[in-house]
């Protein structure tokens, strides 16, 4: 019997997440088929309709979505006619919770019946742990990729799993056999034109103080395009920094610091091994929405983790060049501290059980399928 999974992803990071659960679920169940919307690396692997609106829809912060409210309305209505036209024996929802929360609350009233499953939790722990009881009456399953939001869900009814971090499976194949060169600092600005161009100016500025103060060290960043690394050589004129298109995981192996943008890049670094201090500067509308609903003292994952300050974090106002330069230089000055840094943050990375968190979420996503065929229309 062939089983039938609605599947929607609408980053960059959720389509990889995506793609390597779906190849997971072919490997124990080589009929299962997969539509949907995403983006690049899941459309191989699916049937249509598969909408490939990533780039579109990787939208970053409040004002930007709702500039684009007609198209994600579109998209909405467009993906619940879908639904109820292909009659799927589940809808699998990856992270991207502005959107896809939504669609479990219309799909849950509409097909009582249907399963929806949720991988890779939203952080509404962070923000609006209030939201979690509603979640509990959308969803069938949470797949939770960090161990401290399992006991979160559980207390509200939601059967969830925690089935560890995928990136640090990924990670582990990407290690290469290379020396760190403590006189390297990496610079890593994201990879939305958006953050680069909110963050990477405050990152030149950091290398201009640090070329200063120690002229021997050298700076390398890695662009995810080729159109952004033009961007940022404009931004770098007259700043001795080798810009590159591609090659973050190489760069984060080799740097002996770095100064990383928060998000999926300081989980990264941190499978690595890499000593660095956290940046993020976003919009002022969303930074203020943002600083009266987060309730967690950190950003950084290793951080929350922890429950402590391991990796520095430089917010908004606090993510100035001479602030950032200062931390550079603490940890290209002190080979101890780079040390130090580095075995906490194997400490935190260990706490994600990274091995098999592809297979162990697949599982988990066919034991939740119905048994019996297609429920949503009973």
């Amino acid at each position: 019997m062939t089983r039938k999974i609605w599947i929607v992803a609408g980053e960059a990071s959720g389509d990889a997440r995506a793609a390597e659960l779906m190849r997971a679920l072919r490997k124990l169940d080589p009929s299962v088929e997969f539509a949907g919307a995403g983006g690049p690396a899941m459309r191989p692997l699916a049937a249509e309709p598969f909408d490939e609106w990533i780039a579109e829809a990787g939208v970053l912060g409040l004002w930007d979505v709702l500039k684009h409210y007609g198209y994600f309305r579109a998209k909405f209505d467009r993906m619940l006619a879908d639904i109820a036209r292909l009659r799927p024996d589940a809808v699998l929802l990856v992270d991207y919770p502005g959107f896809n929360l939504r669609l479990a609350k219309a799909l849950r009233a509409r097909q009582p019946g249907l399963q929806i499953l949720y991988y890779v939790s939203p952080q509404v722990w962070a923000w609006n742990r209030a939201r979690i009881p509603k979640m509990a009456g959308w969803l069938d399953l949470m797949l939770c990729i960090f161990p401290f939001e399992k006991p979160l869900y559980e207390q509200s009814g939601l059967r969830t799993e925690f089935v560890g971090h995928p990136i640090v499976e990924q990670m582990a194949r990407d290690r290469l056999p290379v020396a760190r060169d403590p006189l390297l600092l990496g610079l890593f600005p994201g990879s939305r034109e958006r953050e680069v161009k909110r963050i990477f100016p405050a990152m030149v500025g950091a290398a201009r103080r640090v070329a200063e103060s120690r002229p021997d060290v050298r700076f390398e960043s890695a662009a995810a395009s080729e159109a952004h690394a033009a961007t940022m050589r404009e931004m770098a004129r007259g700043v001795p920094i080798e810009i590159h298109a591609g090659g973050a995981h190489g760069l984060m192996q080799r740097a002996g610091a770095g100064i990383v943008c928060s998000g999926t890049a300081t989980l990264e670094a941190a499978c690595f091994g890499l000593p660095h201090a956290l940046v993020y500067k976003t919009a002022w509308l969303t930074y203020e929405v943002g600083r009266r609903l987060v309730r967690v003292k950190h950003l950084g994952i290793v951080n929350l983790l922890a429950g402590r300050t391991v990796v520095r974090e430089f917010i908004q106002d606090a993510a100035t060049p001479g602030a950032l330069a200062d931390e550079a230089l603490r940890l290209l000055n002190d080979a101890e501290a780079r040390a130090r840094l580095a075995a906490e943050l194997a400490d935190g990375v260990a706490m994600l059980e990274g091995a098999g968190a592809s297979g162990r979420a697949a599982r988990a996503v066919l034991d939740a399928l119905p048994a019996d065929g297609n429920l949503a229309a009973q």
